[in-house]
């Protein structure tokens, strides 16, 4: 693996950090650690059980918001927008009537990551039916939707980030009890 892999997806931390995450990846360890913390992955395999478990999420702690067209995994997001995840708003007209439907897309590689990853891509997708802009309003209701919201997130980032170097994925559909 390459310790001098990018830095995209840690851009905007400390360079005592980044530095700290890529010499773990070069010794070998960072995968270890990840595997500790999380130690299996969740096991939501299609986009109906997707669905579900993004409901129940949006119906304990965001009733109000607008309901949900559409949640699914979706292979190319990664690929073509550099996302992980995407929320989207579809107004239509029919009739007299507007229509809005609303969806989130989650990239297909967090099928195969810890249930407390995917949880907090979701958490920061159904923010933004509240808050479409990453404020300090947004990401405090991020924090509301999941106390860890922030470790969490960098820990995702850390794990892309050894991905990026060449590591082997620590986690897959088979390991998951």
């Amino acid at each position: 693996m390459s310790p001098t892999a990018s830095t995209g997806y840690l851009a905007g931390y400390p360079m005592e950090l980044t530095d700290r995450v890529h010499s773990l990846i070069a010794a070998g360890r960072i995968g270890d650690m990840l595997r500790g913390k999380y130690p299996q992955p969740h096991t939501l395999r299609s986009d109906k059980a997707l669905y579900d478990y993004v409901q129940a999420l949006k119906n304990d702690h965001l009733r109000n918001a607008p309901p949900l067209s559409r949640v699914a995994f979706d292979g190319k997001l990664q690929e073509l927008r550099n996302a992980l995840g995407t929320h989207t708003r579809i107004s239509r007209v029919q009739g007299g009537k507007l229509k809005a439907k609303r969806e989130i897309h989650v990239a297909a590689v967090f099928k195969d990551m810890p249930e407390d990853f995917l949880r907090m891509i979701v958490v920061h997708e159904l923010a933004h039916l509240k808050e479409p802009d990453h404020g300090k309003a947004f990401y405090h209701l991020c924090c509301h939707l999941e106390r860890d919201y922030h470790q969490i997130e960098f820990d995702v980032r850390v794990y892309l980030t050894y991905l990026e170097a060449g590591g082997a994925p620590l986690w897959s559909s088979s390991t998951a009890t």
